[in-house]
């Protein structure tokens, strides 16, 4: 996380080097650079938080935002008194693990922030080919009409609850792609299988305090194998990096 005035000329340079003012502005990973003590990490983040609170009324920015892989840190000191970030991105999807889907909640909670300023990313963990889609068959979180979509669509419909956000950003040079994500966004989900899903993470989780990348991936395996099917109304949106 950079120091205040050192964020205050980035913001600057990016509007001299656009000729505009950005829409929106991402403070990334600001939890990777807090200090130890709880009193100190608030006092940065605040303190990076009031920067870019300030850049919007200075019309350096529309609006800003926090992206972070890990929110936890985040959601340990962080609180209503803070000036509050327009969108809050976090990972999303059947890959996620349960500390960080339960952060992302009770952050986006502490700074009261409504469904629509709640955005995931990165819904496949890297890549639609990774050998773990070939393990974890995403539609069982579809109704049954739906579940001749595709895993990949299944995976991106499900981002939308795990954990609840209105947008999902992606990246792609692929149309085709692009167009199938897109597709996906009519399938009806199911929150009920979801809150199983989430639960049989959290009772794993309670078993296996020490996880590894690999082994939420793998817990994610295991749970998937049980669950069963509701529906769910919510309708998503693609934000297209």
């Amino acid at each position: 996380m950079r120091p205040a005035n050192s964020l205050r000329q980035a913001l600057e340079q990016t509007n001299r080097d656009l000729r505009r003012a950005p829409d929106l502005v991402f403070l990334h990973n600001p939890e990777r650079s807090l200090p130890g003590p709880p009193r100190d990490a608030r006092e940065k983040l605040g303190t990076a938080c009031a920067v870019l609170e300030d850049a919007v009324a200075r019309g350096l920015c529309g609006a800003w935002g926090i992206a972070s892989w890990d929110p936890a840190p985040l959601a340990a000191v962080a609180d209503g008194a803070l000036p509050a970030p327009s969108v809050l991105m976090v990972p999303a999807g059947p890959l996620a693990g349960i500390a960080t889907l339960d952060a992302a909640q009770t952050l986006a909670e502490q700074w009261q922030l409504g469904m629509e300023a709640r955005w995931g990313m990165s819904p496949f963990g890297g890549s639609t080919n990774s050998a773990v889609w070939e393990a974890v068959d995403a539609r069982m979180f579809l109704q049954p009409e739906h579940r001749g979509a595709s895993r990949a669509q299944a995976a991106f419909r499900a981002a939308y609850l795990l954990p609840p956000v209105a947008t999902v950003a992606v990246g792609s040079d692929d149309a085709e792609h692009l167009r199938e994500l897109i597709d996906a966004l009519h399938l009806n989900a199911s929150e009920a299988t979801v809150r199983q899903y989430r639960k049989l993470l959290r009772d794993r989780s309670r078993r296996q305090r020490a996880w590894s990348s690999p082994t939420i991936r793998s817990a994610a395996i295991r749970a998937g194998a049980s669950l069963g099917s509701a529906s769910s109304a919510q309708r998503p949106t693609t934000f297209v990096q």
